[in-house]
């Protein structure tokens, strides 16, 4: 978690000027946020968050050349401890899937307002996953309808009953602090059962395993 006295870094890659300008202003009203640098297309992203290696990426999926998945995966290669959030106007299923299966530490749509977005930058630095509230339905619509659904693999097996309680209601979006008020246990505890879980499954992040555990019928 970052420090209060330590901005949040903040890395813009964007091929629209004016928009990484609109960002830039927000963030700049905001002592807790740095923007410290920006770049108009995925080569580039990738050069300056090697090189600056912000907290937070903010990268549009659609741009030219390297497309924003492209970007996502050969950046996370370098810069795995990096939060990379999905800004796009994309709001279609299969990007949000992609998006998340590739590493995205978040999905959001760029007509979100500006506390949402605030939110989301502070979330995602802080190790959560954030997603459009929009986007949330038609993910499970997405999985849910595709192949039929198979028996849970092996690695279900692995976790304990009070983690699979858990991984359910991660595949109902719900936050630590829902969760440990609906079972009544302390959210310390269950940030660890969540980190215990995606140990267990080999996976990156929660969105990870709420796709994971729609995607096997729990």
């Amino acid at each position: 978690m970052n420090s209060p006295m330590k901005p949040i870094s903040v890395l813009l890659v964007d091929d629209h000027t004016l928009f990484r300008s609109g960002i830039r202003s927000l963030l700049q009203r905001n002592s807790e946020f740095t923007v410290v640098g920006e770049a108009s297309d995925g080569v580039e992203g990738i050069k300056r968050a090697k090189q600056l290696r912000p907290d937070v990426v903010l990268l549009d999926l659609n741009m030219p050349g390297m497309s924003g998945l492209e970007t996502l995966q050969l950046l996370l290669q370098d810069c795995p401890n990096i939060a990379v959030i999905l800004l796009t106007v994309s709001e279609e299923a299969e990007d949000l899937t992609a998006a998340l299966q590739a590493g995205a530490r978040g999905y959001l749509i760029k007509n979100i307002d500006a506390d949402y977005l605030i939110r989301a930058i502070r979330r995602a630095a802080e190790g959560e996953s954030v997603l459009a509230e929009t986007m949330t339905t038609k993910l499970v619509a997405h999985l849910q309808g595709g192949a039929p659904k198979a028996e849970p693999p092996s690695d279900i097996d692995k976790l304990t009953p009070r983690e699979k309680e858990i991984l359910a209601c991660l595949a109902r979006g719900e936050s630590n602090k829902i969760i440990a008020r609906t079972l009544d246990v302390a959210e310390s505890t269950v940030k660890i059962h969540v980190q215990n879980i995606l140990k267990k499954l080999n996976l990156s992040s929660r969105v990870q395993a709420a796709v994971y555990a729609v995607g096997h019928g729990m």
